[in-house]
């Protein structure tokens, strides 16, 4: 079919992106369309999972009398138990195949995502947030580590983009599905729409771990869909990039830069959560009262960022710039969350400010993954990247609570508000500042 570098070539001199573009765009595409679809509805359910409780507040706040504070606590509490589990469900991944232990997460986070139609009080709640952060813990630090055994870093920001287009995908879809099914199945079995709407959104995704289980190959050797030569060029295209990496042992994880890098990943997620679990309130606040209404104008934000997104890592893969465009995403975040308090409860105003928050944190979060990604190697980036996805996501647990407690004392969303502008805007400073010593150092080698 066509020849692969000999094993006495140099990888560099004889990388395949250069000797065959046709044929390794081909199967990139290939593997593109074979692995994206799975794993983008397998998010899209992930999202659903754990951020449609924003939703429920609308109904569930009442009938378990939930204070913002404990409903901002109920709702952070899950990434206590994913940052537990997160680190060491990774490493099995890494162990154990990413067909079978992705499969297993799906399989447990859908089945305690649905018993939280069996809730009854606040204590409950805390309960069965808790135990779905374990079982969600890895899926999303597992997928980023499995990109990097298919894609090299210049294709890869735009399969993070893609595969993250399923969170967009799911805040799109999960304001009206849940304000239809809590509006529509309200009082059916004498139960609240909230708890029909747990059960309705949490069994697809049993039924989608099968089909992780069947179709997602582990590695692209378990891929009887390529050939053995195309194996071989896509070996050494993935060869090639390794180059460019430094092995790292686990004790190496806790240096300046993983830190860093955490720090980065935790103010982004800040913004991240504070959309999820308080846009329904936000829009409430501005006037909005019927359930149905608040879920369509919920998804308005995330279905520009879905756009959005996907056309800024075109332009960060094309460039090589990841970190330029991280930064300057959280500033585009950052002002769109002052654009917001500014509004002053007008409607138009605080989506327009939401909906740049929203397409500023959706367009950096994929691409910040290249970052850490580019540096580390083998099992230390499967430790790395659940290390980093860990403390980053303890944001859930901080964010909500301190929003809750800032609208409890205020009552007012808009001190929870500025707060998100600050910490997107910190995070872009952060990695403005990395990236730019960043190119500096390779300037220097060069």
């Amino acid at each position: 079919m066509f020849e692969t570098p000999s094993r006495g070539d140099s990888l560099t001199s004889a990388s395949p992106s250069t000797h065959f573009p046709q044929v390794l765009n081909s199967i990139y595409l290939r593997i593109t369309w074979r692995l994206m679809p799975v794993l983008l509805l397998a998010q899209v359910l992930a999202f659903l999972d754990r951020v449609n409780v924003g939703t429920a507040k609308l109904q569930m706040a009442t009938d378990l009398q939930l204070s913002a504070s404990a409903y901002g606590l109920g709702a952070g509490i899950f990434f206590i138990g994913y940052f537990i589990f997160e680190v060491p469900s990774n490493l099995l991944l890494h162990r154990l195949g990413a067909r079978a232990w992705i499969a297993r997460i799906m399989l447990s986070w859908g089945l305690v995502s649905a018993a939280a139609m069996f809730i009854q009080t606040p204590t409950g709640f805390y309960i069965q947030r808790f135990f779905l952060g374990i079982a969600e813990a890895g899926f999303f630090p597992g997928v980023i580590l499995y990109l990097t055994y298919w894609f090299p870093a210049h294709r890869r920001g735009r399969m993070t983009t893609l595969f993250m287009t399923a969170s967009a995908l799911a805040g799109v879809v999960s304001g009206p599905v849940s304000g239809w099914i809590m509006s529509g199945m309200d009082g059916v079995q004498d139960l609240s729409g909230w708890r029909w709407m747990f059960l309705i959104e949490g069994l697809p995704s049993v039924l989608v771990a099968g089909l992780v289980y069947w179709v997602l190959p582990s590695t692209p050797k378990q891929a009887n869909w390529l050939n053995r030569d195309e194996k071989a060029l896509l070996e050494t295209d993935l060869a090639v990039a390794e180059q460019q990496k430094h092995e790292h042992r686990l004790k190496d994880l806790f240096t300046p830069i993983t830190l860093m890098f955490s720090l980065v990943y935790f103010l982004l997620l800040m913004g991240l959560y504070g959309i999820n679990f308080w846009l329904p309130t936000i829009i409430k606040g501005s006037g909005i009262n019927d359930t149905l209404t608040i879920g369509w104008l919920s998804a308005i934000p995330y279905m520009c960022a879905a756009v959005v997104m996907n056309l800024v890592a075109r332009s960060a893969d094309k460039t090589r710039r990841w970190g330029l465009h991280v930064g300057l995403s959280a500033l585009v975040a950052s002002a769109g969350f002052f654009t917001t308090v500014m509004s002053d409860q007008q409607i138009a105003m605080s989506l327009f400010g939401l909906t740049l928050a929203s397409a500023g944190v959706l367009s950096a979060l994929p691409l910040f993954w290249n970052l850490p990604t580019q540096r580390l190697t083998g099992v230390a980036a499967a430790a790395g990247i659940a290390l980093i996805n860990s403390i980053g996501n303890l944001s859930g647990f901080v964010g909500p609570s301190v929003i809750g407690w800032l609208i409890d004392r205020t009552q007012h969303t808009s001190a929870g508000i500025l707060f998100l502008s600050i910490t997107a805007l910190l995070a872009g400073v952060l990695t403005l500042l990395y990236s730019a010593n960043n190119t500096t150092t390779r300037n220097q080698r060069i």
